[in-house]
């Protein structure tokens, strides 16, 4: 998979344009077309959509009344234990609508209350307007399920995993929600997933989880620092908006953050919505990050210290069954480098992951931390090979 472009939010009610093609030089890769399609994270409604809401909801049907034809009334009927109505009923105190300004922007996302003191969980594209404004020129209002609103400020945000925490003052009563772990999910698990989609606040949507592990990359900074992740792949309908907000288990547990969709439309400046490919970031990878951010700590991630190309079309390379990540360069003193990795090796497999492309390492080692060792699979010469080693550290 090639790089996968997250949209900016867009500016609340009404709603600005889908994703822009504009970027600063640290999200210069954003605007990268897909396949057929594009990976669009992020914002609010665009014009046309919340046109097309108005419309429909225009109050042009039959009011109220009695009607002579006969009505069976069951009863408001309590939701039954582990029912995608329990999940909601549970989890929508704890999620929240973010209004985000600065520097001449707007836009609008979604977040989950991770304690009784304010904390909230959210993505770095959406308290940065998709890069365009610093996390601290950010002004953030945070909209409660109760109605309530309040101001905010960025605690502190991870770009390489799309990670940001905001923090309400003044606020009682908060409702956190229960942590999961992503590790449990399987692929037919119905999910649940929670935001303000288009601006359509507290909105729920439900299905399955239809992929783990899938290598999501959403763009890179003018180093070339990729944001990526192994995604949670699920069908339940997430649109622009519902970025920062919660994908679910059935017991009510957050196992990810909403973060990017696929979209039939690779125009840069056209408007697109669910097409029943949604990714969320497992929750396992984030909680580390959130911790760091949480003490004021820069965050840290796990490297090999190399750089990689795709093994497809590299020089020399005639065979289309061959599969992994060239090492390209090494850096010296590496992790990599003194486990004995060379230029040119291709890794094929980390621990139990396989590794496909370029994307697909990046998102795996994005998963582990700095001094966890891994078993790194390789072809040298067409001869597989394997090699520990321990991860480094950008810290």
């Amino acid at each position: 998979m090639s790089q996968l472009p997250p949209p900016p939010p867009f500016p609340p009610a009404p709603f600005g344009p889908a994703p822009s093609p504009r970027r600063r030089p640290r999200r210069a890769g954003f605007a990268v077309a897909v396949l057929t399609g594009a990976l669009l994270v992020g914002g609010g409604a665009g014009l046309g959509g919340a046109a097309i809401y108005d419309s429909v909801a225009d109050g042009s049907g039959n009011g109220g009344g009695t009607s002579s034809l006969p009505v069976v009334d069951n009863g408001n009927r309590p939701a039954a234990s582990g029912s995608v109505e329990a999940v909601a009923a549970a989890v929508l105190p704890s999620v929240v609508a973010l209004d985000v300004r600065g520097a001449g922007g707007a836009g609008s996302g979604s977040g989950v209350v991770l304690d009784t003191d304010g904390l909230i969980l959210t993505n770095d594209h959406v308290v940065t307007l998709g890069g365009e404004i610093p996390a601290d020129q950010a002004e953030v209002t945070v909209s409660f399920n109760d109605g309530t609103k309040a101001r905010a400020t960025v605690v502190g945000t991870d770009p390489l995993t799309d990670t940001a925490l905001v923090k309400v003052e003044g606020v009682s009563d908060l409702k956190p929600i229960t942590i999961g772990k992503s590790s449990n999910l399987d692929v037919g698990e119905q999910v649940v997933a929670i935001g303000s989609p288009f601006g359509l606040e507290a909105t729920v949507t439900s299905g399955i989880v239809s992929a783990l592990d899938r290598p999501v990359e959403v763009a890179r900074d003018a180093q070339g620092n990729a944001t990526a992740y192994p995604a949670i792949q699920t069908d339940a309908a997430i649109n622009p908006g519902n970025s920062g907000g919660p994908l679910v288990n059935m017991d009510g547990q957050l196992v990810g953050i909403n973060a990017s969709i696929r979209s039939t439309s690779s125009g840069q400046g056209a408007e697109s919505g669910s097409i029943g490919l949604g990714f969320a970031i497992p929750i396992d990878e984030v909680l580390p990050i959130i911790d760091q951010l949480r003490a004021g700590d820069t965050p840290t991630h796990a490297r090999l210290g190399i750089q990689v190309s795709d093994v497809a079309g590299t020089a020399g390379s005639s065979d289309t069954t061959l599969s992994g990540a060239r090492i390209a360069e090494i850096e010296k003193g590496s992790a990599a480098a003194d486990a004995g990795l060379r230029q040119d090796d291709v890794i094929t497999a980390i621990d139990d992951h396989r590794i496909d492309d370029t994307e697909a390492l990046i998102a795996t080692v994005r998963s582990y931390r700095p001094g966890e060792t891994v078993k790194v699979t390789y072809l040298r010469g067409g001869k597989e090979s394997s090699t520990e080693l321990e991860l480094g550290s950008d810290g």
